[in-house]
């Protein structure tokens, strides 16, 4: 471990919610904690902000009343940057404006010693460029925590174009010290969460402007079906739609206006009306007081067929559907469809019901289809969206939805477009990850590791890709790509590569 002794002075500059939360984080560790804001007067409240919620912890049993009080005797605002200079590691937490965090970094440089470690907070910002006009910048690392700092676990540590490994190793081990789980990250747009995390807003949000479901409903869909414990929108509710677009615009032009990136225009309109979310009262819902939020679009009951069919093998985890039918007392008989080798399941009706392949379902008029989509847990999945095509009457949708129903899952009935909800937005997601891991961003353990803890997704899209299998994936955003051709879904190298290698093993 070359983790920094708690004898070693810690200063944070900048006191806002992060900087006073990375603050708390050092001093309840042991070190001696210095703040330091340029407005006047800011380093102080923080100390006593910081000293309340020392008392917060006292109230809950977290420390000793012994322990707050050798804390708040080890915290101490400074007035002046010169008082930073016994500091072994100063971390920033100001705005997110690259002029700014390099002229405080260049000002640090003339007051700090030489091994004295430079760590920025920045979460979409190149610590490349924030260490560009260092006369030493192997020593500037980033420190990327998540809000707020003394609750979440994950800390990205990212290494520059010229970080020194030894300072790196240094800001990792100290941030395990310090009881967090640290994981590294190459020095690219967004790091491995903001980048990563991208489909997850984007899809929902293209899905809402091209008038798949409403918002409610794609957000029950993800969270019900999928496992996520928030939706993308009432998430980004929470974060603050003016936060989440400007990381997502940040990361867009980071990457040359990369289609995969693009940002959404309604979420655009939100940001321009002042729809900022749950502190501005109404983002994408209505959060004033008496304000009722909307329901998501739901089926009627509807009787479930007493038998079904099924054709081949349905692909990937839908295949525990023919278990769960069963268990619910609905008779599963073979189904002989020749020259067909797509799985699903035949309706008393005639209708054809598969999961989602990236087609829709009203592939060809006269296709008597129903798609349903992903659920990586159909067993655990309390809602499934479904999509039929135009050749599908109201009865064999009928069918369709008490089939689901009588598994015990809500259903939302959305139109038929391809990739569904569910399904473009785990495919995106996993091909953004395989791509990362692929160019060396961080390890598939660290991107698992990272989605889990830091925007607290039901799993890892490298274990996901595991389970539904590469090609799948593939398949699913080839097909897309072949109806939407600007590039957004087109499949990275990556992921053929592993869909290649996935073939030759079988």
């Amino acid at each position: 471990m070359t983790a920094l002794g708690t004898s070693s002075t810690v200063a944070v500059v900048g006191t806002g919610t992060m900087g006073q939360g990375i603050a708390q984080v050092a001093l309840v560790a042991g070190h001696r904690v210095r703040l330091y804001d340029t407005a006047p007067g800011r380093a102080e409240q923080a100390a006593e902000a910081i000293g309340s919620r020392l008392d917060r912890l006292v109230e809950k049993g977290r420390i000793s009343a012994d322990e707050r009080d050798a804390a708040r005797a080890r915290l101490s605002p400074a007035t002046v940057l010169a008082e930073l200079a016994d500091a072994a590691l100063v971390i920033e937490a100001i705005l997110e404006q690259l002029p700014a965090k390099q002229e405080l970094f260049s000002a640090l440089e003339d007051v700090v010693t030489a091994d004295c470690l430079l760590a920025t907070n920045t979460s979409s910002l190149s610590v490349t460029a924030v260490a560009g006009r260092l006369r030493h910048p192997g020593r500037c690392v980033g420190l990327h925590f998540f809000n707020p700092a003394p609750l979440l676990p994950l800390v990205e540590v990212i290494s520059g174009f010229a970080t020194d490994e030894a300072a790196a190793t240094t800001a990792y081990d100290t941030a395990a010290a310090w009881g967090k789980q640290p994981v590294r990250c190459a020095d690219t747009p967004g790091f491995i969460v903001n980048r990563i995390a991208r489909p997850f807003y984007a899809e929902a949000f293209r899905a809402h402007e091209e008038r798949i479901a409403d918002p409610a409903t794609i957000d029950a869909v993800l969270r019900e079906g999928a496992g996520f414990k928030m939706g993308p929108f009432e998430l980004t509710d929470l974060i603050g739609q003016d936060v989440n677009e400007a990381v997502t615009h940040s990361v867009w032009q980071a990457f040359f206006q990369d289609p995969k990136f693009t940002p959404s225009l309604a979420q655009r309109r939100l940001v321009e009306s002042g729809r900022h979310g749950r502190k501005a009262g109404r983002g994408w819902f209505d959060y004033s007081e008496g304000a009722r939020r909307p329901e998501p679009r739901t089926a009627e009951p509807c009787p479930a067929p007493e038998a079904v069919g099924l054709h081949a093998k349905l692909p990937g985890p839908a295949v525990v559907l023919r278990e769960l039918i069963e268990e619910a007392g609905i008779k599963v008989t073979r189904d002989r469809t020749p020259g067909v080798s797509e799985g699903f399941l035949r309706l008393p009706g005639g209708a054809c019901l598969a999961l989602t392949n990236g087609y829709p379902a009203t592939t060809l008029v006269y296709e008597n289809y129903i798609r349903f989509d992903l659920s990586l847990d159909y067993r655990a999945a309390t809602r499934i969206a479904l999509a039929a095509s135009s050749a599908v009457s109201e009865e064999d949708l009928a069918e369709a939805v008490g089939l689901f129903q009588a598994l015990g899952k809500q259903v939302s009935v959305i139109e038929d477009v391809p990739g569904m909800i569910v399904a473009r937005t785990i495919a995106m997601i996993i091909d953004f990850a395989v791509d990362a891991a692929a160019r060396g961003v961080a390890t598939p353990e660290d991107i698992d590791t990272a989605m889990r803890l830091g925007v607290n997704y039901p799993g890892g899209p490298m274990e996901w890709v595991e389970r539904l299998g590469a090609h799948w994936v593939w398949d699913l955003l080839h097909s897309m790509h072949h109806q939407d051709a600007g590039g957004r879904y087109a499949p990275s190298w990556a992921l053929r590569r592993r869909a290649d290698l996935e073939e030759l093993v079988l």
